[in-house]
């Protein structure tokens, strides 16, 4: 089996589980469509840096924790906008017939940004803190799958993203 071929079965799989996921193409509420973009902003250049910079003025725990937070952000976006411009996979809206719930992101789908950035600053806090681990793995994960739900990406999309932030993280942890 060659590599195209199971990278081409890898991408149909990847495209029919967007089909279930996506919110697109289907009847929703407003307040479902509203819940899902708070959780998506979660995720966000803002919501991520200000989650990391703002926690700086603490002094102790959380001032080295919100430094590892910065640090991981910074890393895996930094990996994440080289996978992005050597891969340049097509949102779905541009291979689909669904149109997004949210404005399509201008740059390419893979891997999510928003994915690895919830990821990268939850997974910081959580090793720091770990009594809060739960919560905020559980939130990084549902900005992940609210960027599938909103139509902006494949659910593989948002995996990667996860994993790069998770590697990201743990190289950055091994090493300070």
């Amino acid at each position: 089996m060659s590599t195209a071929s199971s990278l081409a079965r890898l991408d149909a799989r990847d495209r029919a589980l967007y089909q279930r996921m996506a919110l697109t193409g289907r009847p929703y509420s407003r307040t479902s469509r509203a819940a899902w973009v708070i959780v998506t902003h979660a995720g966000g250049l803002w919501a991520s840096v200000l989650a990391s910079l703002v926690p700086l003025v603490i002094d102790g725990a959380v001032r080295t924790a919100a430094l590892h937070a910065l640090a991981g952000l910074a890393l895996s976006h930094a990996v994440v906008q080289l996978v992005k411009r050597s891969v340049e996979r097509p949102r779905p809206s541009s291979r689909t017939s669904s149109a997004t719930l949210i404005a399509d992101p201008p740059c390419f789908s893979f891997p999510s940004g928003h994915a690895t950035a919830a990821m990268s600053v939850a997974f910081m806090y959580a090793a720091a803190f770990p009594t809060y681990a739960i919560a905020l793995m559980i939130l990084a994960v549902a900005v992940g799958f609210s960027r599938v739900r909103l139509g902006v990406h494949y659910p593989g999309d948002v995996l990667a993203g996860q994993l790069i932030a998770l590697l990201s993280d743990v190289l950055l942890l091994a090493l300070w």
